[in-house]
């Protein structure tokens, strides 16, 4: 199957500060955990998550070093490259959302899809990455999402929040929470963090 371009692949070298900015971070030893602890929040003791769009591996890493059993993807081959270095001992797969076939990776007690991801996926697939989320939880699973609501990031969509919320129960999901942030802050017109659960 061919899929469409993602607005992420599209932005190209518009979007390499996002790799840079961590590598920054990380480097100089500031707290980059904060959509981790909200995961591991989520999840009983060694849960099996997926991380989609794991980009440059912080949020993945973070939440194996709390004990759970984590799979990280991501289609961006420089980030993947930049994970390796950062973090080579996690395993990172080359795929996007709508690659990711349940019969061969499973399903997860929690999936991750934060980091502004929903934001940058191929025009026009917002539900059937959404459908494909569903698809990859297991039966009380839950799916965290995270994003801007404004195109503030290059190559970015501007995607609010009554649209997100059609999408994702058109693709069989429901909202259990929005928080404003990962530190539950009460919702806000800037950032959105869902928690959904199939419908």
């Amino acid at each position: 199957m061919t899929l469409p371009p993602t607005r992420w692949e599209l932005a190209g070298e518009d979007n390499r500060g996002y790799g840079r900015h961590f590598a920054d971070s990380v480097a100089r030893g500031v707290d980059v955990d904060g959509e981790a602890r909200f995961l591991d929040a989520m999840a009983a003791r060694a849960s099996r998550i997926l991380d989609i769009g794991s980009g440059m591996g912080r949020v993945a890493a973070a939440l194996r070093a709390r004990g759970h059993d984590v799979v990280a993807t991501e289609p961006d081959a420089a980030l993947r490259e930049q994970s390796r270095a950062t973090y080579p001992d996690l395993e990172v797969l080359p795929h996007e959302a709508l690659a990711l076939d349940p019969a061969e990776v499973g399903t997860f007690d929690l999936v991750a899809v934060v980091g502004n991801v929903m934001v940058y996926v191929g025009e026009d697939t917002e539900r059937p990455v959404l459908e494909r989320v569903r698809d990859l939880l297991a039966p009380d699973g839950r799916a965290a999402v995270g994003f801007h609501l404004t195109a503030i990031k290059a190559g970015s969509r501007t995607y609010p929040a009554e649209e997100f919320v059609a999408d994702a129960e058109a693709a069989g999901l429901r909202v259990v929470h929005r928080f404003g942030s990962y530190e539950l802050h009460e919702p806000s017109d800037e950032y959105a963090v869902w928690v959904l659960a199939r419908a």
